[in-house]
């Protein structure tokens, strides 16, 4: 496969998109990591659908998932003080 095959095939498999948002580290880095828990949903979703993986699996996985966003952003303090529940 050429080099710029593979990397086509990265960006369609693996998108990512720039930040937009109030510029930190911390946001930067939250964002990053939010698109990658993004990016594993769907490809959670998929196998749960192509009956790869049971609901159960999928559930453990999708939980296991959204801890580790979670403490991704309570570590970087995100929305530290602005009410938003957390």
């Amino acid at each position: 496969m050429k080099h710029s095959e593979r990397m086509a095939k990265n960006q369609f498999l693996l998108p990512v998109s720039q930040y937009h948002g109030h510029f930190t580290p911390e946001n930067l880095t939250f964002n990053c990591n939010l698109q990658e828990f993004a990016t594993r949903v769907s490809f959670i979703a998929g196998l749960h659908t192509g009956g790869k993986i049971s609901s159960a699996e999928a559930y453990e996985k999708l939980n296991n998932l959204w801890h580790d966003l979670r403490y991704s952003k309570q570590q970087m303090k995100i929305g530290a003080g602005q009410g938003d529940g957390e």
